[in-house]
């Protein structure tokens, strides 16, 4: 299966504009993102999708750029709309402010495509204060590893436990949380994008949800931690530190589909 790694990338971010360019370790987040993506032993390219030509002038001199348009309500969208115009059989959305994403990882949500149409990475949720908080998605899954649902409330309900405090919760149940990593066979991408916001997606406002509604399987791959993203300037002293500890090109790791 020929399978493309593709980065949408946008330079609006309430929290930190223009996040794409912002230097780390001496060159682009995006580029730090791009690297990482080609090490991974899956993917044929990597793309990365952007409606702003700031960002094409950069990335055109590391990556293989190409413009999509502007009203796209989601990353997912904009690299549906690259897909639809790019020899493949399979593609990974890449979060464009994961300068330390695995290729483990990234491989290892290619690999699915194999047997689901849909795949998605997960890792154990380890921090008592993430148990409770939305932002970090839960997702439940069968003993075969398929997706049952994903929720910003902790799932499952743990009964014995409901009055205690989120260690002891965690103590009696192996939570995951869902990371922003996702396969997808091209034919399923382009149909899904299509597809009306569905009754649990707009309650939960998780876009995966519009897949489980409509019946398609998502394959879950667990993989050893959560990584770490970058989402306002004071994360980027972070980054760099953890950059200089593992090596530019070292080890890391790897929620939601829109863009950040």
């Amino acid at each position: 299966m020929k399978i493309v790694g593709i980065i949408p990338a946008r330079y609006g971010s309430t929290r930190f504009p223009g996040k794409p360019l912002a230097r780390i370790a001496g060159k682009p987040l995006l580029e730090h993102v791009v690297e990482r993506a080609r090490q991974a032993r899956r993917l044929a390219e990597v793309i990365v999708a952007t409606d702003d030509a700031r960002i094409a002038r950069v990335a055109e001199g590391f990556c293989r750029v190409e413009m999509t348009r502007s009203d796209h309500p989601s990353g997912t969208d904009r690299v549906a709309e690259v897909a639809g115009r790019v020899d493949c059989e399979g593609v990974v959305n890449i979060q464009g402010d994961e300068p330390l994403v695995d290729p483990a990882a990234i491989d290892a949500v290619a690999a699915a495509l194999e047997e689901a149409e849909m795949s998605t990475a997960a890792a154990p949720l380890r921090q008592p204060e993430d148990l409770r908080n939305p932002n970090v998605v839960k997702v439940v899954v069968s003993r075969s590893g398929r997706a049952l649902y994903f929720s910003r409330h902790p799932i499952p309900f743990v009964r014995d436990v409901a009055e205690g405090s989120a260690s002891e919760v965690l103590a009696r149940f192996g939570f995951l949380r869902h990371l922003g990593l996702y396969g997808y066979r091209r034919a399923t991408l382009l149909r899904l994008v299509q597809w009306p916001v569905s009754a649990l997606e707009a309650a939960e406002k998780l876009e995966q949800l519009r897949a489980l509604e409509n019946d398609v399987t998502i394959r879950v791959v667990e993989v050893a931690t959560a990584g770490i993203g970058v989402d306002v300037p004071e994360d980027v002293a972070r980054v760099e530190a953890l950059l200089a500890g593992v090596g530019v090109a070292g080890g890391g790791a790897g929620q939601a589909v829109e863009e950040s």
